[in-house]
């Protein structure tokens, strides 16, 4: 059985204890969970799972091949033994704590491991809150295991364990437990870790023994008269997992670009958390931390919100267990569809909880994804349900925005009738002998879209996109002209080819002229469309694609996803609210 089955197993173990932390706080008054920070965290959690499927050589494969090749002890059978196993379990734990000290007093290492801190509540959600990047470079603190010959198997079971042990100190609701506060991590103690007080700040790294903070000097007791106040001193404020795991790599590669000095440019990423070359601190200062002024995160959510983002959340725990059940033994195409339809499942619960998108948005990217991941798994079934669902949903919000906007939706005619032709094109690209049908269904959805396009604003402004779009339309066509494109194909291709560039160069020109960011998810997406195109085309004219139904449907409902949204921004912004 695999490490990521096993965490399968014991998902329901954690939710039940979860659930039972959640009541026992209702009961004696005292609820430590908000709906929107718990979605948050496991979902970053999931995230953390599911991405760790693809990088098995750094978790394991490096060390695999240190102890193989360089193990300094030869293999006597001592580490399977009890002692052995205890041992190893002990050598695991001290260097997981320098590990987990170095990820608060390094930059490029706290930049991963920022991610378990940024909830601003302290429960057991906050235990499965874990990054995505820490695989990177997380594996080199335990070569010195590889390097003493304990097994790779040794090694994977007692990191196993040294996590799960984690699990259960995560709470605010288990007090201090006298002796056991002394020698080993408890709640009382990892609650002071978690906390951004000035006394309890970078204290109590052990991860199952507090004895190495004692030894090393970085413990701390928790003081009932200062209680301590969780998150991070440079607050998240998102519920978006893909954000919470690049923000400190995005201000760390900001001031990096920013600075002056080569020296810095490279220094910064080694040194302590919130230490900046002085040029850039002086030309983009940030407040100092002032643990007064700490105020949780909690956008609004209406009800009817929090009901569907927390069905929403069942669907995606249950997406995600299936995906890691058999991730190990799945193909690799099929492993990245997947996961990119799960990542899109938790990215867009994340911005439905911060009030970014809108519930039919949630439910246009969820099917759209759907429908990607089910052609590139071979799900015959659930594509020819989802792909024409896409679109449908697509409409739905389209005419749910025109009743709602009290002076009418710009454009809503044009952006129908590109819908509904894009939803023929997708049926009849689906069936069988009808792809000059789906070419011409398409064709109409790009001259609807280009009258869209050009609503408020001039033909083609800005010439330089239009030469772009030019250059790259006519050399796809060279590519597919004496790529084998059948010669009653050619005029129509030729006709298709001139439709999509020309909208792709107009929706530019609009965002040029217009300079927002509904404008510019628009433009994007008119060149998604057309990388789309491309890719179809290629597919089915010159060479046949790896993984071709990701690519190509990946692009397409990126595309339509960018630029329905786009204009429904652009058009009547309170809708999206």
């Amino acid at each position: 059985m695999s490490p990521s089955q096993i965490i399968v197993l014991a998902t329901p173990v954690f939710l039940l204890l979860i659930a039972i932390e959640y009541l026992v706080g209702l009961r004696c008054g005292r609820n430590t969970y908000r709906l929107d920070d718990a979605i948050n965290s496991v979902s970053l959690g999931m995230l953390s799972q599911v991405s760790a499927v693809f990088t098995p050589l750094l978790r394991v494969g490096i060390y695999t091949a240190v102890y193989s090749s360089l193990a300094l002890v030869p293999d006597t059978g001592f580490w399977t033994t009890l002692p052995g196993w205890l041992l190893a379990l002990l050598f695991y734990d001290f260097l997981y704590y320098w590990n987990h000290r170095l990820g608060h007093t390094v930059a490029v290492f706290w930049a991963a491991h920022v991610v378990h801190h940024q909830s601003q509540d302290y429960n057991l959600s906050t235990a499965l809150r874990q990054p995505s990047s820490y695989p990177l470079l997380g594996w080199v603190f335990y070569l010195p295991m590889a390097l003493a010959g304990v097994p790779p198997l040794v090694f994977v079971v007692v990191g196993l364990i040294d996590l799960l042990y984690q699990f259960w100190i995560h709470t605010e609701h288990v007090g201090r437990l006298g002796w056991f506060d002394r020698v080993f991590a408890s709640p009382s103690n990892h609650r002071v870790h978690h906390a951004v007080n000035e006394r309890y700040l970078d204290k109590n790294y052990g991860g199952i023994l507090i004895l190495w903070d004692r030894l090393f000097g970085s413990f701390a007791a928790e003081d009932p008269r200062e209680p301590c106040v969780y998150g991070t001193r440079s607050p998240l404020n998102s519920w978006d997992p893909l954000w919470a795991n690049a923000e400190v790599y995005w201000a760390l590669g900001q001031d990096a670009w920013r600075t002056r000095h080569w020296a810095d440019k490279l220094r910064l990423w080694f040194k302590p958390p919130g230490w900046r070359p002085a040029d850039v601190a002086a030309t983009h200062p940030r407040p100092a931390f002032d643990i007064r002024t700490v105020t949780p995160y909690a956008p609004n959510i209406a009800r009817p919100v929090a009901v569907f983002a927390a069905l929403q959340f069942v669907a995606l725990l249950a997406g995600v267990a299936v995906f890691l059940w058999q991730a190990d033994a799945a193909p690799l195409a099929h492993n990245i569809a997947g996961f990119t339809a799960l990542l899109a499942g938790l990215w867009a619960l994340g911005a439905l909880l911060q009030g970014r998108i809108t519930l039919g948005e949630v439910l246009l990217i969820e099917c759209a994804a759907l429908s990607m991941a089910s052609a590139t798994l071979g799900w015959t079934t659930a594509h020819q349900v989802f792909k024409p669902l896409s679109m449908l949903v697509a409409l739905g919000l389209v005419l749910r925005a025109m009743r709602a906007a009290p002076t009418g939706l710009r454009g809503a005619p044009w952006l129908l009738a590109a819908l509904a032709a894009s939803l023929a094109g997708d049926v009849f690209l689906m069936l069988d002998g009808l792809f000059i049908p789906g070419l011409a269904a398409f064709l109409l959805a790009h001259i609807a879209y280009t009258v869209l396009f050009r609503q408020g604003v001039p033909w083609l402004a800005n010439r330089r996109a239009l030469g772009a779009v030019a250059t790259v339309g006519l050399g796809m066509y060279v590519v597919l002209w004496f790529g084998g494109l059948p010669i009653g194909l050619r005029g129509p291709v030729a006709a298709y080819v001139l439709a999509i560039g020309f909208m792709a160069a107009q929706a530019m020109g609009r965002a040029s002229v217009q300079r927002d960011f509904p404008s510019l998810m628009v433009a994007v997406g008119a060149a998604c469309f057309m990388a789309s195109d491309a890719l179809l085309a290629l597919n089915r004219f010159v060479n046949p694609l790896p993984m071709s139904a990701f690519w190509v449907l990946g692009s397409y409902y990126a595309a339509q996803c960018l630029m329905v949204m786009g204009v429904l921004r652009g058009s009547a912004p309170g809708l999206t609210r």
